[in-house]
């Protein structure tokens, strides 16, 4: 019988959780943990790391998993990796759901940069009023340039002090739309966007604000993974796993 591991916590993750539901496919949704109240999903959850690719191959082997479906954001770097070792591994099939990643338009003034330490590079020297919307994750390199103003936007309030003298944090969940990111933005007199290619329709409303307003956008490439299967809708996830998710290994 057929048992996924979901790993989950982007849109399209809840999206296919109901679709698994619905089609009464056995399956397991895990969360990382890095929200404090994640969103209930209509399957079974887990929630916390694994403890490494060794750790999660223990846990595809002891669950009985047969499958595993990794939606993570785009930037979870690490577990995506350890998902691909653990199913080489263990011989499971494995499948990414990946939303496509955004591509400029016309309009767009995009400065396209590696990784965090080249989007701090990017930013000027001159203090600027900075839309840092990277998450939560990854902000002290950005205090090398605490002369900036930097406007936060969380799902959860900071637990502890952040490492930017000066920034205002704005505690909201998506999907967000252009008309309220622009707003956002002439608010908070936002000079510059900073912000990851994750792709998505529900995230992708801060670039067409910044497009509406004119603003330079610092966009970081996602990281290079392991190869692996990718395919970008529930509906080809549901197709893998009752036809072409057989096979074994990855």
């Amino acid at each position: 019988m057929t048992r996924v591991l979901l790993l989950g916590g982007t849109t399209e993750a809840s999206l296919l959780a109901q679709a698994l539901a619905q089609a009464g496919i056995a399956a397991v949704f895990s969360y990382a943990g890095r929200t404090g109240a994640p969103i209930a999903q209509p399957l079974p959850t887990r929630i916390g790391g694994f403890g490494g690719a060794e750790a999660m191959a223990k846990a595809l082997r002891e669950g009985g998993f047969t499958h595993l479906v990794d939606a993570t954001h785009p930037f979870a770097a690490q577990i995506s990796a350890n998902a691909v070792a653990a199913c080489a591994e263990t011989g499971t099939p494995l499948i990414a759901l990946q939303r496509p990643a955004w591509t400029a338009q016309d309009g767009d003034r995009w400065t396209r940069v590696a990784d965090t330490a080249a989007a701090v590079a990017a930013l000027p020297d001159a203090p600027a009023r900075v839309f840092l919307a990277t998450g939560k994750q990854g902000l002290l390199p950005f205090a090398l340039k605490s002369q900036h103003q930097y406007l936060l936007r969380l799902v959860d309030p900071p637990e502890a002090p952040l490492p930017l003298p000066h920034a205002s944090v704005v505690i909201a969940r998506g999907p967000f739309d252009a008309e309220g990111d622009k707003a956002l933005m002439i608010g908070h007199r936002i000079t510059h966007l900073v912000a990851k290619n994750a792709g998505g329709l529900g995230a992708e409303a801060k670039l067409i604000a910044a497009r509406a307003l004119g603003l330079p956008v610092i966009l970081i490439d996602r990281p290079t993974l392991p190869p692996r299967s990718e395919v970008a809708s529930v509906a080809e996830v549901i197709d893998w796993l009752s036809h072409a998710g057989t096979e074994r290994g990855v």
